[in-house]
């Protein structure tokens, strides 16, 4: 029992002993470790960076040819960096991952943590090219944009169109039957923009395609149906009226073959321009306001890039005719009787063809066409309950501001 209790009290020193040794160890290695990497300098510590897509060369493609996917195959990636590196440079703070103080509340937002420097708030429809140098893809760049919503059944009265607009509009067609490689029997349609949905309408299109970031490079913006005689019109002379009379939003004067709906677009004889008519009585609740000042129809309205970046926020997702438009769109052109106008030295003729009238459903036995027109009119309604609805409550709610 004696034997037992000497063993194990010899025990526990040994061990004892040997715990205090790798304790008294670590201690001191930790010490000549800190003295050791202090005396080196800061600066010939080796940096590490991710390189950046700017310093990948010698790219190589190849076809999968059971997939038909492009696969990309990147050689002798980031030599450039490293070089850097080496040669004394040091790392930008994005390249390092590093951009915790970046916040810009002023940039897009989404875009919040990005540099400015870097932000593309706007786009714009020019073609590029898939090959050279980005900067010298657009040696030209058109100064104004004409957009036509059409049917191929209408190519003739469309090909005559885009003839009186010169090489200084973009064309863009909203294709509302689907039909697109047809129109590639006129030379122009190779060069135009091709946007194609079926059964929709101009102002389906514009609220989607026609974004103001979008078109912020065209100084006018021509939304036309497709239907419309040119005869007497030239794009460029039409242009030079609008600016000298200061119209934001306009149209040209209607030629009266058939009747018209409204007097304010009935061309005038010997007049270059006119803002303001006579309508019927109780039509106009003052001289000054629509459809007796401030009008233009929905048919073939031009706007200028001001303008249009208001009228875009105006349109509504849900109602596709634009019905109603065209007796509220002076609220962003004021004063309107004086920036929105008719243009009576340049004017057109409305052929009225019924051709996306026809795309209508027939129901319980009626024609297509009813369908369309019921909606048109719905949606009149409908626009002029929500702008009253929304210009009340904006005046209740700052009546005591």
């Amino acid at each position: 029992m004696m034997f037992l209790t000497a063993a194990v009290k010899r025990s526990g020193g040994l061990r004892m002993n040997e715990t205090m040794r790798v304790i008294m160890t670590a201690v001191f290695g930790i010490v000549i470790g800190f003295f050791v990497g202090a005396s080196f300098p800061r600066d010939s510590l080796p940096k590490f960076t991710f390189p950046s897509m700017a310093n990948f060369s010698n790219l190589r493609f190849s076809e999968n040819n059971n997939t038909g996917l492009a696969d990309q195959v990147v050689i002798n990636s980031g030599h450039a960096s490293e070089k850097k590196l080496k040669s004394g440079g040091s790392p930008t703070a994005s390249a390092a991952g590093n951009n915790s103080q970046i916040y810009v509340p002023t940039n897009p937002r989404g875009a919040e943590t990005l540099a400015p420097g870097i932000v593309v708030a706007e786009t714009d429809l020019y073609l590029r090219r898939l090959w050279g140098n980005p900067s010298e893809d657009l040696p030209f760049k058109q100064k104004y944009l004409v957009v036509f919503t059409v049917g191929f059944s209408q190519k003739d009265i469309v090909n005559t169109a885009v003839s009186k607009f010169s090489g200084n509009f973009t064309i863009l067609l909203f294709h509302y039957d689907g039909r697109t490689s047809e129109w590639d029997e006129f030379e122009w349609s190779k060069k135009a923009i091709h946007i194609s949905v079926m059964r929709q309408t101009k102002w389906w299109y514009a609220k989607r395609f026609l974004h103001p970031d979008v078109i912020a490079p065209f100084e006018y913006i021509f939304i036309w149906d497709e239907d419309l005689g040119v005869e007497h019109f030239n794009a460029e002379e039409y242009i030079k009226l609008v600016r000298k009379h200061g119209l934001e939003i306009s149209q040209p004067a209607l030629e009266a073959r058939s009747g018209l709906t409204w007097q304010m677009t009935r061309k005038r004889d010997n007049v270059e321009v006119h803002k303001e008519t006579t309508e019927q009585p109780g039509w106009c609740t003052d001289p000054h306001l629509p459809p007796c000042a401030g009008f233009v129809e929905i048919m073939a309205p031009v706007f200028s890039r001001k303008a249009w970046r208001c009228v875009w926020y105006m349109i509504q997702n849900d109602l596709v005719h634009g019905w109603g438009l065209d007796l509220a769109i002076g609220r962003c052109a004021q004063p309107a009787n004086e920036k929105v106008g008719v243009v009576d030295a340049q004017w057109i003729v409305h052929n009225g063809v019924p051709s996306l009238g026809n795309q209508g459903e027939s129901q319980q036995g009626r024609p297509g066409w009813e369908g369309v027109r019921n909606r048109c009119r719905d949606e009149w309604t409908e626009f002029r309950k929500r702008m009253e609805k929304a210009e009340k409550e904006y005046l209740q709610e700052n009546s005591h501001s």
